[in-house]
């Protein structure tokens, strides 16, 4: 591959409480010039795929603003200043799921879409479950549903868990959990 492209110039063009759109003219190294837009990442997020026990998986069930209906997936949240992405995962599965963590594993980082969003997704096992509860930002009570990981692919079939990240994640811990049994 060539060297990155050359930035020629950058700037702001769109700003609200969550998004900030940045404009970036680049000039390749072959001469081609082009404009390309951006949303800017923030601090980053975690997802995280807490499990009951060695076989169920705790989904989630809640609003989703950008699809306008209920959908199900793994707990996730944005991480705050000051944290890393296992605290963060840390408190996001005791607001979401009502269970604390005593195993979390950082399991991969993932985007979205890198030639548009400039954002990464913590993806994060979360095992050895207890009770502990702790009050989030959510509008509304999520619903907590149980799910065997031996039914994999009727989850993948449902027509309301359709988010890529949930998706990765739940390909990315099969892969991790079979590598560990495998291992011992």
């Amino acid at each position: 591959m060539a060297a990155k492209p050359k930035v020629l110039e950058r700037r702001l063009v769109a700003e609200t409480r969550i998004f900030r759109v940045e404009q970036v003219d680049l000039e390749f190294s072959n001469g081609n010039r082009r404009c390309f837009e951006r949303v800017l990442g923030g601090r980053g997020s975690v997802l995280i795929v807490p499990m009951k026990d060695a076989r169920t998986l705790l989904l989630v069930r809640e609003y989703a603003a950008g699809t306008d209906r209920y959908e199900l997936g793994f707990p996730k949240g944005i991480i705050e200043p000051g944290e890393d992405p296992l605290e963060a995962a840390g408190r996001e599965v005791r607001e979401e799921v009502g269970f604390g963590a005593r195993d979390l594993r950082l399991i991969q980082g993932v985007s979205l879409a890198p030639g548009y969003i400039q954002h990464q997704t913590s993806l994060v096992l979360a095992r050895d479950l207890y009770p502990d509860w702790a009050q989030g930002d959510e509008p509304e009570p999520i619903e907590v549903v149980p799910w065997p990981l031996d039914e994999m692919d009727s989850l993948l079939g449902r027509d309301d868990f359709t988010e890529a990240r949930s998706i990765a994640a739940l390909f990315l811990v099969k892969v991790f959990l079979d590598r560990e049994r495998t291992d011992r």
